[in-house]
């Protein structure tokens, strides 16, 4: 009787080693693959908090400077103040500033003759206003966002908390017009009013998670320019 035997292909044990060895360098390295996805999730959460105050900076900066000049019947006249750079007051002659056209529209006076407009002392809303009309009145308002976020088998809360201010900073420079070096300091505030307005959106994060404790300031400044119109010309 003839004796057949079938050869069949099967795995060698040096093919099963290798496999045994690959699988666990996947399985020694999945902890930290985790690890970096969830770091780079945190990363996002900030960056998003980031991009919600930068895009607070950039709508309070659209806003008109001041209350005194947020008529939408006229133009927004530069406005008078009580502390700022005196090189920046009113040419007697033009009722503008130094270096400014006379056919300019950036005026002391009002398209309406108006020439008493002070820039407002006190920051904030007053006692009449339900809405936000110019860059101050944003100040103390806060924005808090509450994320979910994952630790470990829990889900933990982080809060985000956005809020703005807005204070009268120095227009002061050391030098003058006919000097070759002109220093200013950003962002010190005043005790009056004065032409500059520094805007600050400071974000603040608390969590259980270290990585999304963080404490960042944004900062901006407005100046007391006045406004302008596009001239029109008939065809």
């Amino acid at each position: 009787m003839l004796n057949i035997q079938m050869i069949r292909p099967a795995i060698a044990m040096i093919e099963l080693i290798f496999a045994i060895v690959i699988m666990g360098i996947v399985l020694m390295s999945a902890p930290m693959l985790i690890s970096t996805a969830t770091k780079s999730g945190y990363v996002s959460i900030i960056q998003e908090a980031i991009h919600g105050a930068s895009s607070q900076v950039n709508m309070m900066t659209g806003y008109h400077w001041d209350e005194r000049s947020a008529d939408e019947l006229f133009l927004d006249p530069i406005l008078r103040v009580s502390a700022g750079s005196s090189d920046l007051d009113s040419d007697v002659n033009s009722s503008r500033r130094k270096g400014t056209p006379k056919e300019s529209y950036r005026s002391f006076i009002r398209s309406d003759g108006t020439d008493d407009l002070n820039a407002s002392v006190v920051l904030g809303k007053d006692g009449t206003e339900t809405s936000e009309d110019d860059i101050d009145d944003f100040t103390g308002i806060t924005n808090l966002i509450e994320i979910a976020t994952s630790v470990a088998d829990n889900v933990e809360k982080t809060t985000i908390n956005i809020s703005r201010s807005t204070n009268y900073n120095t227009d002061t420079v050391t030098g003058g017009y006919n000097q070759s070096d002109i220093t200013y300091i950003p962002f010190v505030n005043a005790t009056g009013t004065t032409n500059i307005k520094g805007i600050t959106v400071n974000l603040s994060s608390t969590s259980v998670v270290d990585d999304l404790n963080k404490s960042i300031s944004l900062r901006a400044f407005s100046c007391n320019i006045g406004a302008y119109k596009l001239e029109e010309r008939d065809f």
